[in-house]
């Protein structure tokens, strides 16, 4: 996988053909963003007694949302810059190395779980109960059985959407549906709070639509508009080679700790002051 991967956050990263595609729509996308924080003002945000009946239309919703359907088509070509937080040992990354991204299933569970057993880090019964009170048992919507989810935006490692998913071996496909609190302890010692980061072709995911609205957003803020930054969850649901993998940082490592905030080198979360952004108020 050769192809530099797209950071959506970041206009640097956009390739010359994706940038000449939004600066031919530009008018629409500032059109757009500057009559959509309009409403918000003179509507959403607003309680006086001129306050209109219906809130108005955006004149450049049909073109906009039109944009945003094509932009999803474009990006099904690409490949985006994801992260994906966990616990994992060092045997774990190793394999991780040599074979690349395994999906998240029953049988990859229980042959984590054997590994973990036959290093001693863990009880035959404890693997058991662990592997019997995975959600993948009883998820009737499979949000998680074969996916490898992932985030598009760097996240800080204290945020409480992924804090949990670092403090104890397993994560979502076991330990956060864990209540005996002597197995929290013991799944919290085993292997060391990592981030992956991934290049990950969007081909492999659904989420296209979801990378070309993270883009037009990215474009339209360089442009001096304030849209959301967009941030979105996604999954792969084919395993990925060893070559996405870009780079692991630990726990530990500054990297680790900086992340979301310092780095990637640039980044900033246009969601902290957004309200202030938004309103010009402090609260």
């Amino acid at each position: 996988m050769k192809a530099q991967p797209i950071d959506v956050w970041n206009i640097e990263t956009f390739d010359a053909p994706l940038i000449r595609l939004l600066e031919a729509k530009a008018h629409v996308i500032q059109g757009y963003m500057r009559a959509d924080h309009d409403i918000f003002v003179a509507y959403d945000n607003y309680n006086g007694p001129d306050r209109p009946l219906l809130r108005p239309d955006n004149p450049y919703a049909t073109p906009f949302h039109a944009l945003q359907e094509a932009m999803g088509e474009e990006m099904k070509s690409r490949i985006v810059r994801a992260f994906h937080y966990t616990r994992m040992t060092d045997a774990e990354i190793a394999i991780l190395r040599r074979q690349g991204i395994h999906l998240c299933t029953l049988a990859t569970l229980r042959a984590r779980l054997g590994a973990l057993v036959a290093e001693g880090s863990l009880s035959a019964s404890a693997a058991d109960i662990l592997y019997n009170a995975s959600p993948f048992h009883r998820d009737p919507l499979e949000s998680r059985p074969n996916k490898f989810w992932m985030a598009s935006h760097p996240i800080a490692i204290d945020d409480t959407g992924v804090k949990p998913l670092m403090s104890r071996w397993g994560g979502e496909v076991s330990s956060m549906w864990m209540r005996d609190p002597d197995l929290l302890t013991q799944l919290a010692s085993i292997g060391t709070a990592r981030i992956l980061e991934l290049a990950v072709p969007l081909s492999a995911t659904n989420h296209c639509y979801a990378a070309g609205k993270a883009v037009i957003a990215t474009f339209g803020r360089s442009r001096g508009c304030i849209p959301d930054k967009h941030a979105f969850d996604l999954y792969a649901f084919k395993p990925l080679p060893p070559q996405v993998l870009l780079q692991i940082h630990t726990e530990g490592e500054q990297s680790f700790t900086n992340m979301g905030q310092s780095y990637p080198v640039g980044y900033v979360d246009v969601s902290i002051g957004r309200w202030k952004e938004l309103t010009g108020e402090d609260y």
